[in-house]
């Protein structure tokens, strides 16, 4: 059995905390909610980023 929902929504303000690559944001009724990923380079940027430098631990790890 399908069920269809038609529905209209109008959003006068939003406000979004925060979002990150697994983030769900969904308006309205959804059955299946599909995932959707985009990648952009908003800076520009044309190579690899430098390597990370190693963490050095400056507190002696002591056994109990």
């Amino acid at each position: 059995m399908n069920f269809y929902v038609n529905q209209s929504i109008m959003i006068q303000y939003i406000k979004i905390g925060g979002i990150s690559n697994s983030s769900v944001f969904q308006i309205g009724s959804a059955g299946i909610i599909k995932p959707y990923s985009q990648l952009a380079n908003t800076g520009g940027f044309t190579a690899p980023a430098p390597a990370a430098k190693p963490l050095i631990s400056e507190v002696p790890l002591t056994s109990p």
